[in-house]
């Protein structure tokens, strides 16, 4: 785990007290809160949304790519986009998944997975680099919203992981914040492989190790080891649009 993580464990377990004394004093609004095999996550009590939402990580990870197969057929059905959703959505929310991805315009995962207002909670940084406020958002939604699937989701052409690896094979280190971009992703870089091959490889490579940090932190590892969460990878392909599980 990087620094940042390292530090973020240590002051989580404060952070947390705060943040239910917060909830219970009013001081901070919140929301009212491919098969896997899992066992089914307790159903969230939902204010009268227009489809049912996935409740456990098997459901959620089908709904998903179900929604992907819309997608890259040009059936999209645009879901949960009505005036009513929108209103109901003002009392609570309740996605099914968390989609932890890349900051490249071509890959929004509402459109790619065809899903709507609520169903999604959104994790983004380049190249979908973990670092203390990534794991915390992320873990807000697996703690306190209950959200039973998490996807790290990297895709064809990224242009981060692109940058790290010509820096990496230039010898240098990439300029200003960028730095801390090419830090993460250089174990991912496999220097066995050349050109494009390298490139790709390291997509794939930087998804298993940001799902395998978010497996080991210790309560989402938690929820895993009792089938209440799922932490899954998968790659977005821009020439298909398909969206495959990375085993």
């Amino acid at each position: 785990m990087t620094t940042d993580v390292e530090r973020h464990e240590g002051v989580r377990a404060v952070g947390r007290r705060w943040f239910v004394r917060a909830v219970l004093t009013g001081a901070v609004a919140v929301g009212s809160g491919l098969e896997l095999g899992c066992s089914a996550a307790s159903p969230p009590t939902s204010p009268g949304l227009t489809r049912p939402r996935p409740s456990s990580p098997g459901s959620a990870l089908r709904e998903l790519a179900g929604g992907n197969q819309r997608w890259r057929s040009l059936h999209e059905r645009h879901p949960d986009q009505t005036r009513t959703v929108r209103q109901e959505l003002v009392g609570g929310q309740h996605p099914f998944a968390i989609v932890l991805g890349c900051v490249d315009s071509r890959v929004p995962p509402e459109l790619v997975f065809d899903q709507g207002l609520g169903d999604l909670m959104t994790v983004r940084s380049a190249g979908g680099v973990l670092d203390a406020a990534v794991l915390a958002s992320v873990e807000y939604g697996v703690l306190e919203l209950g959200i039973p699937l998490v996807v790290v989701l990297g895709h064809q052409s990224c242009g981060a992981v692109t940058a790290a690896v010509h820096a990496d094979e230039g010898g240098r280190e990439l300029p200003g914040p960028l730095r801390y971009l090419g830090d993460q992703i250089r174990p991912a870089i496999d220097r066995r492989l050349r050109g494009e091959a390298r490139v790709d490889a390291a997509v794939t490579a930087n998804v298993r190790l940001v799902r395998s940090r978010l497996s080991r932190a210790p309560d989402l590892a938690e929820r895993v080891a009792a089938g209440k969460l799922a932490v899954v990878g998968a790659r977005y392909e821009l020439t298909s649009q398909r969206v495959h599980e990375i085993p």
